[in-house]
């Protein structure tokens, strides 16, 4: 019982993380990833596409990942059973796909600048990587971490309640038995379920609905 229970308490620990890893990804993602070293000029930077707006350095598909598995921690917080563990899955590969395309991104990146810096006849300038593109791989590795751990501790961990789910047959069973009850032994929450199904708890059960000529003859 001592494993299950402290298995439990890893669940908040592990989805804050889990959100705050994916959050930081994902906006490291949409930063430059590299930079020129020293001051090379306002019209080399504006150049070659550093500063201001420009994302032609930035990692896309780290971010897009980094989405998907914040996308994936949200669900896990309202599901149960297989589709949660489904769910765990899919957080898993995506924070996985963000780590392979961040480790990826260190030589692109440094080549497509070095490119486009000789293109501009700035080939000497160094270029470097930015502390965005080391919290993109960090926050990725943080991810992978906290992913792995809940595809290990998901079947211990507390779940939404039923009362939660989407009303079923019972409620009309529940009507309807107390449409059958005398009037004397209904609350007033019976009396409510009755009618909203269309019952009249008021009326008797030998009711005449033959019409007048009953029994006529």
């Amino acid at each position: 019982m001592a494993e299950p229970a402290r298995a439990r308490r890893t669940f908040a620990p592990v989805v804050l993380l889990g959100l705050a890893a994916g959050a930081l990804v994902a906006v490291a993602g949409t930063r430059p990833g590299v930079d020129v070293d020293g001051d090379p000029g306002s019209g080399v930077t504006a150049s070659v596409g550093l500063g201001g707006t420009d994302t032609a350095y930035d990692m896309p598909l780290v971010t897009s990942l980094a989405l998907v598995a914040l996308a994936a921690w949200g669900v896990v917080l309202v599901t149960r059973g297989v589709v949660r563990r489904g769910v765990v899955v899919v957080g898993v590969v995506a924070a996985l796909g963000a780590l392979a395309a961040a480790v990826t991104a260190w030589g692109s990146l440094a080549d497509d600048l070095r490119t486009a810096l000789q293109q501009v006849g700035a080939a000497d300038a160094e270029v470097s990587h930015t502390g965005w593109y080391a919290a993109a791989v960090a926050g990725s590795v943080l991810l992978v971490a906290a992913s792995l751990a809940a595809l290990r501790l998901v079947p211990h961990w507390p779940e939404m309640g039923s009362r939660y789910d989407a009303p079923t047959g019972g409620a009309g069973a529940a009507a309807t038995a107390a449409a059958t009850r005398p009037v004397e032994e209904l609350s007033d929450l019976d009396l409510w379920r009755a009618l909203d199904e269309g019952h009249d708890p008021t009326a008797p059960d030998d009711e005449d609905t033959s019409g007048p000529d009953r029994g006529a003859g």
